[in-house]
């Protein structure tokens, strides 16, 4: 979508709030871990726009993409502290902190975009309670494409991936190292680029937008499509910027935040297969998982989910509960 059409669109629906509202001049600053070409970042972007547009300049939202601010694994904590007001994180990446903020990095939970909405409108009420314990306010969450497997050699089974050097981004990823005898080394996707070109990893699980994104057909030569799960990450407020807000601007924000989940959603659909020809345009072999890697990874998934069912205790099995009865 245009910006002129998302901002447009905004602009109409939340013209009445302004009416009559005067509030006094904000300045946000907004980081965000991927380059400014991700379509995370380019949806923030337009986010932005759009609040500054709606709010007459009153709330100015300014992005840092690519981790220029401060990178990826310290984001939430420089919102946390006021250092920033608004960001944007992976969100199972604080799942350390609390098993719950991995939900959506189950293997083979949610394989779909139409299951991963399922899933988020399951689990975004547990979120918002445990981002609120943090002094913070959620206000939307984007998925990324099915996630896949990077390697620079064909992989047949598991077997295949014993002893290789694999690129984590959360709990879950270095766990799935583990479980088939990679080596995990937690690496933020700002560097990836220099970690698959000096050799620190030689493998991943993402989707085919950090692939294209990173030209991993550089690095490696295969990718496996697995849909193992559809990672999400989220925009969230330090909850003291919050409150300093007027309720007629919290509104406008609240406005522009549904409408980009809703774009960025969508946008994820529209690239996802449109990533991976990509990746196989510039020399990158691409092909679904074979049915005897599948399984094995499924085996892999159900181990990890007892695990993960365990540490999210009664609130994770609810959440799962509730996702599988829509």
């Amino acid at each position: 979508m245009k910006t002129s059409k998302y901002t447009a669109a905004l602009t109409l629906a939340v013209c009445g709030a302004l009416a009559g509202t005067a509030v006094a001049d904000e300045k946000w600053d907004m980081p965000m871990a991927y380059a400014d070409s991700n379509y995370h970042t380019q949806n923030g972007k337009l986010f932005a726009e759009a609040v500054n547009i709606a709010t007459g300049g009153d709330l100015e939202i300014v992005v840092h993409g690519g981790g220029s601010l401060f990178k990826g694994g310290d984001i939430k904590r420089a919102v946390q502290t006021g250092q920033a007001q608004i960001g944007e994180r992976l969100l199972s990446a604080h799942q350390n902190e609390v098993a719950m903020f991995g939900f959506d990095s189950v293997p083979f939970l949610a394989t779909s975009f139409e299951a991963s909405e399922k899933l988020w409108q399951a689990a975004r009420p547990a979120i918002e309670k445990l981002l609120a314990e943090q002094n913070l306010v959620l206000l939307y969450s984007v998925p990324w494409p099915p996630q896949g497997l990077y390697f620079n050699k064909p992989v047949d089974d598991v077997d295949d991936m014993r002893g290789v050097k694999f690129r984590s981004y959360n709990s879950a990823t270095a766990r799935l190292a583990e479980l088939t005898g990679m080596v995990p080394t937690q690496i933020e996707a700002a560097e990836i680029t220099q970690a698959f070109a000096t050799g620190v990893v030689e493998s991943m699980v993402s989707s085919g937008s950090t692939g294209y994104d990173r030209k991993l057909w550089e690095h490696v030569s295969h990718f496996y499509e697995v849909n193992a799960w559809l990672p999400r990450n989220y925009v969230f407020v330090h909850a003291d910027a919050w409150e300093d807000l007027d309720e007629d601007t919290q509104n406008i924000v609240r406005g522009a935040a549904l409408l980009a989940e809703k774009a960025g959603t969508a946008k994820a659909q529209q690239l996802s297969d449109w990533y991976v020809a990509q990746l196989a345009a510039n020399g990158m072999k691409t092909q679904t998982a074979s049915r005897q890697l599948r399984n094995s990874l499924e085996k892999v998934g159900e181990t990890m989910t007892r695990e993960w069912l365990d540490k999210a205790g009664a609130a994770g099995r609810a959440v799962v509960e509730d996702y599988q009865s829509m």
